[in-house]
């Protein structure tokens, strides 16, 4: 896709026609997310045109340090985050993966589409409790510098990615064995898109929650609900999946230790009637671990959002903050 792509059905000059600034990281997986979020945009708003602005994050500039060693909250979001708040974009595509629990006032993640369903600390610690002969390296850049790194420098005998990026990029080829949950749970969020906006941006608002794919978004927040009240980040181990089948939520989380010798793993689960009643008031736009659905059933997401919480806090109860604290004092040692 250009980097202007053109949604015009009609006379290009109509008065009503407005360009909607699109915000994304350079790397080519980023920039294949947004340009299927905006292909999804263009179809839906004929009669609008969206502009493609590409910039660079912390993230993308510090390649040799461990994503869990820099501390930073907002590696891969705060400089497009920036551009949002000065109105030089006008929503922003990111890994939802990416995105803290946590987002600045001002912001809101307006739609949350195509998840699949890892970072290198969580992978690591559950893969060296089941293969302890095993040497883990971390290894940083984007999804075409990793992949060049395992071709070209001969350190490494494999690597470990998500395969939502790669299916995405269509290179199923380079993917030699799949890791399923009951091997290694994923990131919080893996997999799945999210589009952020300016929280006040009504207009903007209403143009990407036809986006919303309800079951994404649902298990998005039971997952980032367990993550906030754990108070967990990319500095400790913690690790999730979920189902969504026959109208209830399963939720499995845990946490390890960084070398995996001491973990806590379970599931809870909770009904969820996706389909529930819409509810019309002053909480619309309430937002749950940032996220804004105002036409998707606030009781589905409300128990969504308590069965992360409840599961967070049966392994808190359970020495799940013991395991944390250590991991992060052991992670900042190193």
């Amino acid at each position: 896709m250009s980097e202007r792509g053109d949604a015009a059905a009609g006379d290009r000059n109509s008065p009503k026609m407005r360009v909607i600034r699109v915000g994304t990281r350079k790397s080519e997986l980023a920039r294949t997310q947004t340009d299927s979020v905006v292909k999804m945009l263009m179809n839906l708003y004929p009669g609008l045109q969206f502009e493609i602005i590409a910039m660079s994050t912390t993230g993308d500039k510090i390649l040799d340090t461990a994503l869990s060693k820099i501390g930073e909250k907002s590696l891969f979001t705060k400089e497009l985050e920036y551009a949002l708040e000065k109105n030089e974009v006008d929503l922003v595509v990111h890994s939802l993966k990416d995105l803290p629990t946590v987002l600045p006032p001002a912001f809101t993640i307006g739609a949350v589409c195509n998840v699949v369903g890892t970072s290198s600390l969580r992978r690591a610690a559950q893969l060296q409790r089941k293969y302890p002969h095993l040497e883990f390296k971390s290894i940083r850049g984007n999804l075409n510098t990793r992949l060049r790194k395992l071709d070209e420098q001969q350190e490494f005998s494999a690597i470990i990615l998500a395969a939502a990026g790669l299916q995405r990029m269509n290179w199923q080829d380079r993917i030699g064995q799949f890791l399923y949950p009951e091997e290694c749970l994923y990131a919080v969020g893996q997999g799945a898109l999210g589009v952020e906006v300016r929280a006040k941006d009504q207009e903007v608002l209403d143009l990407v929650r036809v986006l919303h794919d309800p079951e994404t978004l649902l298990r998005c927040i039971a997952e980032r609900a367990f993550l906030r009240h754990l108070e967990g980040g990319c500095s400790v181990p913690v690790a999730v999946h979920t189902v969504l089948k026959d109208g209830q939520l399963y939720l499995t989380g845990g946490v390890w230790s960084l070398d995996g010798s001491d973990s806590l793993k379970e599931t809870m689960q909770t009904t969820i009637n996706v389909l529930g009643q819409l509810e019309d008031g002053p909480e619309d736009n309430v937002q749950r671990v940032g996220i804004t659905a105002r036409h998707i059933s606030q009781g589905a997401q409300l128990a969504a959002e308590n069965l992360g919480i409840s599961l967070a806090n049966l392994l808190l109860s359970k020495g799940a903050k013991r395991i944390l604290d250590v991991a992060r004092q052991l992670n900042d040692a190193r």
